[in-house]
């Protein structure tokens, strides 16, 4: 269940920003952070995998390179999920009970594209892993900052050294992006694509739209 629906107007809500490499997703979710604070609301920024002392330690087995044995894809897709479920339970949960918006650099969206449409995963498994971590934890909106793979490669090889995924073949980006596409598709209501290959004032134009509309239905 989405934050919206459980236990009345209190509890904060949970926005999730997702994307491929390179598409502007720690710029504009600070840009949103102080779109909501200007409007007086208590807002908390977080990212995936990490943001607790355990999950973050789990991150960097994920992103460094190289072990010194290969990380099988179900490694690989069982710590995201072991992180996500410590995230939850230990950063997430108390942040929206206090009344506070929680922005997340990635969240089970980033999975399915990314291991489920990357990797070759089955969505099936992803699936009964999320029932299992999320305890019915599910994002209020997202926003998809989607642009071209060459785009957002380029934009990411730029910001120094890579992480175990950034070294990844184009291919496999271009199933990453897919997989992002094919969720926006089935789920409209909840996930905006932002065209994230226009220029920055574009894009943060309009994502203080979307922002706006967010905080007018909050609002009724």
């Amino acid at each position: 269940m989405s934050t919206s629906n459980r236990q009345g107007d209190a509890l904060g809500k949970f926005i999730t920003f997702e994307g491929g490499e390179g598409v502007g997703k720690s710029t504009n979710i600070e840009f949103c952070r102080n779109l909501l604070q200007q409007q007086g609301i208590d807002v908390i920024v977080t990212r995936e995998p990490g943001g607790t002392e355990i999950a973050e330690i789990i991150r960097e087995e994920l992103l460094k390179k190289p072990h010194q044995e290969r990380m099988s894809n179900i490694t690989e897709l069982l710590l995201v999920f072991a992180a996500r479920a410590q995230h939850i339970e230990a950063f997430i949960k108390p942040a929206l009970a206090r009344g506070s918006w929680v922005l997340c650099d990635r969240f089970t969206d980033s999975t399915i594209a990314y291991q489920g449409f990357g990797r070759g995963l089955e969505i099936k498994l992803i699936d009964q892993l999320k029932l299992i971590a999320q305890q019915g934890i599910e994002p209020d909106k997202t926003f998809l900052l989607d642009a071209p793979v060459d785009i957002g490669m380029g934009r990411a090889r730029s910001r120094g050294p890579a992480d175990r995924f950034e070294v990844e073949q184009l291919d496999f980006f271009n199933r990453v992006r897919e997989g992002f596409l094919s969720i926006a598709s089935s789920s409209p209501e909840r996930v905006e694509i932002v065209d994230a290959g226009l220029v920055l004032s574009e894009v943060q134009s309009d994502l203080q739209t979307a922002i706006n509309l967010l905080l007018n239905v909050s609002n009724t």
